[in-house]
């Protein structure tokens, strides 16, 4: 097991064109599994195939552990890594497949036997071992592909989008199986997701990346109630934070009929004159005034719970999702008040993006 460290490393595929991975400055305790996560193009998996020696790195280096592994090939960095196709050989048993590398490492087969069992065991395939991959589901052909990187014993373990071949109810099944799994192995784990869902779930600690650049690292539970910009808000959480538009009336943000406070230490933040307010759909209560008015365009009831979708008065171009509880007694047409709970309020700079302060 090591720590994973990333200063200030950069890929840029095309001269003069935006680098693919900008700069980056990331620490992964040794243990951790982070994940990373963004929209298609943000420079995730670029940033896990530097690590795994795939992909040169154009400026900065990387660390596992004490050993700088930037110039170093792939076979001498000490990772596995799963891939989003199994990548399984057909011909071969899943004993075979398991514990290929091993053969190809020359480990006698009495030791490459345990290893496999071992791994077959961790992973609930035991009674697969004579299959060949053609007679497995897909779930537990993305086991067999887990198992063969297990048995390498490796430093750290590279995940890019394991699960994305998998039918919806399966993922979550197996994202339970690997988040258990790697805390059981204590492996420190980079794991590649566009799944915000899967991030939340699965990791320690989750990346943003946004067009090559890192937006924020931290919990989970931190992403969630403390976004550092307006991109981390809207991209965590599902369904998305109500980002809205405010106009400055005074000391305050004006949104269509709710008006928001603001501090002194929040006006001191603004780099221009517009701010946007952000509420989460479970951060607003269904009130009779005092808050935003809206009129309810869709009621989507889901049984343990219900999403308003509302047009509110002054937010343009937009719906506001509310989220109340299940059987909801609002229905379409119903006019509402839609007020912030205690703590539901995020301002951002509308100029840079930025969280202004709380205080």
């Amino acid at each position: 097991m090591a720590t994973v460290t990333f200063e200030q490393a950069t890929r840029v595929y095309q001269a003069g064109h935006r680098p693919a991975v900008d700069a980056l400055d990331l620490e992964i305790a040794d243990g951790e599994f982070l994940v990373l996560v963004g929209p298609s193009g943000c420079g995730k998996s670029t940033t896990l195939r530097m690590l795994a020696g795939l992909e040169p790195i154009d400026d900065g280096s990387i660390f596992i552990g004490d050993r700088d592994v930037t110039e170093l090939p792939p076979r001498d960095r000490d990772i596995a890594m799963v891939f989003q196709s199994y990548a399984l050989y057909p011909h071969m048993t899943v004993a075979e497949n398991i514990g290929f590398h091993l053969k190809i490492k020359k480990i006698d087969r009495e030791e490459r036997m345990r290893r496999v069992r071992e791994a077959a065991a961790i992973l609930d395939v035991t009674d697969y071992l004579d299959r060949k991959p053609a007679k497995l589901s897909g779930g537990q052909r993305q086991r067999v592909a887990m198992g063969r990187a297990i048995v390498r014993e490796p430093q750290v373990f590279l995940m890019d989008e394991p699960l994305s071949n998998l039918d919806a109810k399966l993922r979550v099944q197996t994202r339970t199986q690997i988040a258990l799994l790697q805390r059981r192995l204590g492996v420190t784990t980079v794991y590649v997701t566009h799944d915000q869902v899967e991030a939340m779930t699965m990791g320690d600690r989750v990346a943003v990346l946004r067009d090559g650049l890192l937006q924020q690292c931290a919990s989970p539970r931190e992403l969630f109630t403390r976004p550092l910009n307006v991109f981390v808000a809207g991209f965590i959480g599902s369904p998305a934070m109500n980002l809205m538009p405010a106009t400055l009336a005074d000391d305050a943000a004006q949104v269509g009929s709710l008006r928001v406070p603001l501090t002194p230490a929040q006006r001191g933040d603004l780099s221009s004159e517009r701010v946007v307010v952000g509420v989460r759909p479970e951060g607003f209560t269904i009130a009779t005034t005092g808050g935003l008015d809206a009129t309810v365009d869709l009621v989507e009831e889901l049984g343990s719970e219900c999403y308003l979708y509302c047009t509110a008065t002054g937010v343009a171009d937009r719906s506001v999702v509310v989220r109340t509880e299940g059987l909801s007694s609002s229905r379409r047409g119903d006019a509402v008040s839609l007020l912030p709970r205690p703590g539901g309020l995020h301002l951002f700079d509308a100029g840079n993006g930025k969280r202004l302060s709380e205080t």
